[in-house]
């Protein structure tokens, strides 16, 4: 084996840039994020939502979230441990919880806009289409 010469000098670490904070951390991945939060430029400064559900071991997030400048803002948001308030007191982790945390989400959201009457759930939840 011959002579190796090194490569990491001083002018090297001088030269060196660190990456993003969360890049480092594993956390963000900016180019899937770029493509992700982008709007078409024929928009003119609309804002593009988002849905954004985490799953932990004890709770279930879901948020709706648009991107500016400063960063992400969260428009709405429901969660799995305020279930048990609406008749939900175990399995709060399941697929049916989720499905009930999206709902809540959805009814919270319109709430906020002013459309809740123009969009009724049903009163009796009969399964008629599936009969």
């Amino acid at each position: 084996m011959g002579f190796v010469k090194v490569v990491k000098n001083k002018a090297y670490f001088k030269r060196y840039q660190v990456k993003y904070r969360r890049r480092r951390e594993g956390k963000t991945d900016y180019q899937a994020r770029k493509r992700l939060v982008a709007q078409d430029k024929n928009k003119y400064n609309s804002k593009k939502y988002r849905l954004v559900v985490r799953f932990t071991n004890k709770d279930i997030v879901a948020q709706i979230v648009f991107s500016e400048i400063v960063g992400d803002k969260v428009m709405c948001a429901a969660y799995a441990h305020e279930l048990p308030r609406y008749g939900l007191k175990v399995g709060l982790t399941n697929y049916a919880a989720a499905y009930c945390v999206g709902l809540l989400l959805a009814r919270r959201h319109l709430t906020n806009l002013g459309m809740a009457q123009l969009y009724q759930g049903k009163d009796v939840t009969d399964g008629e289409d599936y009969n």
